[in-house]
């Protein structure tokens, strides 16, 4: 398993969450030991042959850890996708290849390409433990509670395995929640960009991209929307008070981890997945199917605005 640096950090209830349902459905992890960062969305763009070595070195880790599991899972969209794309690379590009073993040597590492089978979290729950092992762990349906099914941009595409059921909108994150009892709302823009790490390069990009996805989960009167990825739910969740001042909007839609609303279907305690850590709270949507979240109120937590002033925008005219 692969954790990945958010994990810890501001996407702490997506890892309370998964230890919660891990028992519930069967799954085992064992962490790559002295793992590191994946280098995130921007390393790639700096230097490639350092931004390869920096992922195949936790291949490498996880291979020699292997023990007969040939398989790395990640609950990060971006960690994922960085795994995968250095695994597929690394088989088809021999002269990269034999550059980061170049560089793993350094360390006393070296990875064959091919030994290892990278897939991410909602694979597994899908592909491996199945739609029907979930639906007879469900103890608390969560009927009535529409859902937008959130997949962002980085895991449907370019699925180098076949894994997901189409680029550009797939369906198996609805699957799922409808097995948990919930109402799947159609979401147009289910595989669309979130802006990622936008929200401190350009705000006002950041703040558009954030908003198009909240206008069109409000106008398919979505309760919450489910996502699998860190940095999606950090901007749809953190900076939706910040995008809501600078169009002057007032949208209030919670973001939680499905593995959090997995976990409450399975009748798991709320606190023990994280839910009321958020920043847009869930309570009241959860509260309308009797699903009640008693916890301490927590002090207001802040988001950094960017430095200059931005413009008011003007509001662009919706379809």
């Amino acid at each position: 398993y692969y954790p990945g640096c958010s994990m810890d950090a501001s996407a702490k209830p997506y890892l309370d969450s998964l230890l919660a349902i891990r028992d519930v459905l069967g799954l085992e992890f064992e962490e790559i030991r002295d793992w590191n960062c994946c280098g995130a969305t921007e390393y790639f763009s700096v230097s490639l042959l350092p931004a390869y070595a920096l992922v195949s070195r936790n291949l490498a880790l996880a291979a020699r850890q292997a023990n007969g599991c040939n398989t790395v899972v990640a609950s990060c969209s971006a960690c994922y996708l960085n795994l995968a794309k250095t695994e597929h690379y690394l088989r088809e590009d021999k002269a990269l290849h034999e550059k980061v073993n170049a560089a793993l040597a350094a360390g006393g590492l070296d990875y064959k390409p091919g030994s290892l089978e990278v897939r991410h979290l909602l694979d597994i729950i899908y592909h491996d433990v199945g739609l029907e092992a979930v639906k007879r762990s469900v103890v608390q349906p969560l009927k009535g509670l529409r859902v937008a099914p959130y997949y962002g941009c980085l895991i449907p595409r370019p699925d180098y395995d076949h894994r997901y059921s189409n680029h550009e909108y797939p369906t198996e994150l609805d699957r799922l929640m409808k097995a948990l009892g919930a109402e799947v709302v159609d979401f147009p823009l289910k595989s669309h960009c979130c802006g990622g790490h936008m929200t401190q390069i350009s705000a006002p990009v950041a703040y558009e991209l954030i908003r198009r996805l909240l206008h069109s989960a409000t106008e398919y009167r979505a309760d919450v929307i489910a996502t699998l990825c860190p940095m999606c739910q950090l901007n749809l969740d953190a900076y939706q008070g910040e995008m809501n001042r600078y169009f002057r909007t007032d949208y209030r839609v919670p973001v939680l981890f499905f593995t959090q609303l997995m976990g409450l279907a399975f009748g798991k305690d709320a606190k023990a997945l994280g839910i009321g850590r958020e920043f847009v709270d869930a309570r009241p949507a959860l509260a309308r199917i009797g699903v009640e979240v008693a916890i301490e109120e927590a002090p207001a937590r802040r988001v950094r605005r960017p430095k200059e002033e931005l413009p008011m925008p003007r509001m662009p005219q919706e379809e």
